[in-house]
């Protein structure tokens, strides 16, 4: 099984050696993570000989040197003729039938020993195991740097990431339970909340503001309490979330201001869904009340979404607070006709119409003496829905022309007075008016006899 060798960690080769691998190494630079060791078949301990990261091959234990020492210092050597600049040559096996041992060169520089263990270990002799780990370590010791960096890089990437992986599975886990168990809980408040809205407040707009801030309280608890299950400190997360908070609020400050400016108006409820209101510019139905925006629908059938903040700063007005809504009409009398007799036609004419309430009873009022007409202000009370509101208006307007014409009280139009400061001007004009009517009458008759 592969050894773990942690960065950095600085191993004395020439205490662990054995004697048959104490010939200097150079230095080395960490090199990545090697793999734990395993027992084979027999009990005996192996560990990998890596080249930038790859395994080639494993070495067993000797003699007062385990496995994982011996593998580190060979690992370390190859690591320091690796770091040097020069060209690596090939490398050669030396056969001591003597002592029974292979030495592994490269560039007059010993790699490692094969000993007679070793060959008893992988059933080979000593020169034959040689050779092999030779002819498996000459190729990848001549591979492009690049591309061994590259492979190097990926390969202690992914042995990491399955290391990591692997410790944090159980965590992992539970957070993954969590975060699904948050979103049943979360679901589950906010229907409890609808409901609750529903029966005490009766108003869509509480139920959307009570509901929401239920569902996303309880996603806010689920989520810290999962990074905790994967081992976030909490107070790293409080230190991290003051941190960042500063620069989330410069740039979404717009956005948390339409958020904030939702939840107020959620909760003072200056107006609710379906209502018809007038908010700056726009007037018309609210259709939605969201946490961003309010969409209204205008009269001439457009949809408008206005951001909560916009919202929040505009003046309001609600024509549907009040289930009865004030409108007015203007007439105009002559002035030789009685103002109280005028009153009764137009009191009587108003109260026939259909939609007018009886309660508060229409007024009228005298609003202005004109230059031809005495103004009246007729003030009455119809259902507060615009569509009701410009019918009934409308119905209102007509019957009153109706009444005055039928009682014979004139609405003149305007009458303009001419003055003439010249004697000579004023009497030509005089003329060609007296002479109006009697040119009609002559066109009215030339047009019978024709």
């Amino acid at each position: 099984m592969p050894i773990l060798l942690m960065p950095g960690v600085g191993l004395q080769a020439q205490e662990d050696a054995n004697p048959q691998d104490t010939a200097p190494a150079a230095p080395v630079l960490p090199g990545p993570v090697p793999s734990l060791p395993g027992p084979t078949e027999d009990g005996v301990f192996f560990a990998d000989v890596l080249v930038r990261g790859q395994p080639v091959f494993q070495v067993g234990s000797l003699t007062g040197l385990g496995a994982r020492d011996r593998a580190q210092i060979i690992n370390r050597r190859i690591g320091g003729l690796l770091s040097q600049s020069q060209k690596l040559d090939a490398v050669t096996v030396q056969v001591d039938q003597d002592r029974q041992i292979a030495l592994l060169t490269v560039n007059n520089r010993v790699l490692m020993t094969v000993t007679q263990q070793d060959a008893i270990d992988f059933g080979l002799t000593v020169e034959e195991l040689a050779h092999q780990w030779a002819d498996r370590l000459n190729p990848v010791l001549a591979q492009p740097n690049l591309v061994i960096d590259v492979l190097q890089r990926l390969d202690g990437t992914a042995r990491q990431l399955v290391d990591e992986t692997i410790v944090l599975l159980p965590s992992l886990l539970g957070a993954i339970l969590l975060v699904g168990l948050t979103w049943i809980v979360a679901k589950g408040v906010r229907r409890l909340g609808l409901v609750w809205a529903e029966q005490t407040e009766g108003d869509r707009s509480s139920e959307i503001l009570i509901g929401r801030l239920c569902y996303g309280g309880i996603w806010v608890v689920g989520s810290i309490v999962a990074l905790g299950v994967l081992g976030l400190d909490f107070a790293t997360l409080l230190g991290t979330l003051g941190l960042t908070s500063v620069a989330i609020g410069f740039s979404l400050k717009d956005v948390l201001s339409n958020y904030i400016s939702g939840v107020i108006l959620l909760a003072a409820r200056p107006f609710r869904i379906s209502d018809q209101v007038v908010i700056g510019d726009y007037e018309g139905t609210v259709v939605q009340i969201q946490l961003r925006a309010t969409t209204m629908r205008t009269y001439d059938g457009r949809l408008v979404y206005i951001p909560n903040q916009r919202v929040f700063q505009s003046s309001i007005v609600n024509n549907t607070e009040s289930p009865v809504r004030r409108s007015d009409v203007m007439v105009g009398i002559d002035y030789d006709d009685s103002i109280t007799a005028a009153r009764q036609v137009i009191i009587e004419a108003v109260s026939q119409v259909e939609g007018v309430e009886k309660e508060p009873p229409p007024v009228i009022l005298v609003q202005e003496l004109a230059a031809s007409t005495v103004n009246l202000q007729v003030l009455f009370w119809v259902n507060s829905r615009r569509q009701s509101f410009l019918q009934v208006t409308s119905a209102v307007s007509q019957a009153i022309k109706e009444a005055l014409q039928a009682a014979g009280i004139d609405m003149p139009t305007e009458i303009y007075t001419l003055t003439f400061r010249n004697r000579i001007i004023a009497d030509i004009v005089a003329a060609n008016v007296e002479a109006i009517p009697e040119q009609a009458e002559g066109h009215l008759k030339s047009q019978k006899t024709i």
